[in-house]
């Protein structure tokens, strides 16, 4: 497989098939495992109207925040609005629709997409409004809601109450691994692995940005942490994107006092 950037050209060249209205899937957990590289590709192409399906929506200047700032995204389904300032100036100012949803349903429901299986049942939410619906999705810029959540099926098992959450498909996905080969074999760093395998699987074309690009059999079976069946194309990256990780919050103590011992 040809490293190829997300547009489906040959790295460098034009001719981007990411439409306008697009839906993604893009992995990443705060700061770590975000396909930089590629979602400025998306930027500088003017690709607009996205549907994105995130654990958070970027951080800082970074990320999906670069879309987001830009005005370019038009719906999040996510868990974590965080510091991301802009991002909740856009949703309760009725410019952005959000679908919030707890962590590990959003992991099972990419997870759940990816593996073909069409909904499943999950205690979480059960007695919430993620259940009888009424979260709101769309402000109407004024403090009320133009737009709110659905109710969802609950159904009993063994005496217990689940509710049905839909797995998700996206047009598009777009992950950044560790290291990868051209076949799209992926092994992902620390906890770059929490949303990068999920957010590959749900995508019906995945693009991934590998910090190391290798041969096909380079990479022992056993530790390939997403096979190349889920993965269409590979964009290797230059050692100085590769380097390029910022730090939400750098602390920093002060050093001990001459003759201090640390209890």
């Amino acid at each position: 497989m040809p490293a190829r950037d997300p547009g489906g050209a040959p790295a460098g060249a034009g001719g981007p098939d990411v439409p306008d209205g697009a839906s993604l899937a893009v992995g990443g957990f705060g700061l770590g495992g975000v396909p930089n590289v590629l979602i400025e590709a998306l930027f500088e192409r003017g690709v607009d109207g996205l549907s994105v399906v995130s654990n958070n929506c970027g951080a800082m200047d970074s990320g999906l925040a670069v879309l987001l700032a830009a005005g370019r995204i038009a719906r999040v389904t996510g868990s974590y609005i965080g510091a991301n300032k802009e991002f909740a100036r856009q949703y309760l100012g009725g410019e952005l629709e959000v679908e919030m949803i707890p962590q590990g349903t959003l992991a099972e429901r990419l997870r759940a997409g990816g593996a073909g299986i069409p909904a499943f049942y999950t205690p979480a939410g059960v007695g919430t409004q993620v259940a009888e619906g009424g979260l709101p999705w769309r402000y109407d810029g004024s403090g009320g809601v133009a737009l709110a959540s659905p109710p969802k099926e609950v159904r009993e098992f063994d005496g217990e109450e689940y509710v049905l959450e839909r797995g998700i498909r996206t047009d598009f996905a777009l992950v950044r691994a560790a290291k990868g080969d051209r076949h799209g074999n992926l092994v992902f760093a620390g906890s770059s692995r929490n949303f990068n395998p999920l957010a590959a699987m749900a995508g019906r074309i995945t693009v991934a940005e590998v910090e190391e690009l290798v041969e096909p059999g380079e990479i022992d079976p056993d530790a390939v942490h997403l096979p190349g069946i889920f993965v269409q194309r590979v964009v290797a990256l230059t050692p100085e994107q590769a380097a390029d990780k910022k730090i939400e919050r750098r602390t920093v103590s002060a050093p001990p006092a001459r003759g201090t011992v640390r209890s």
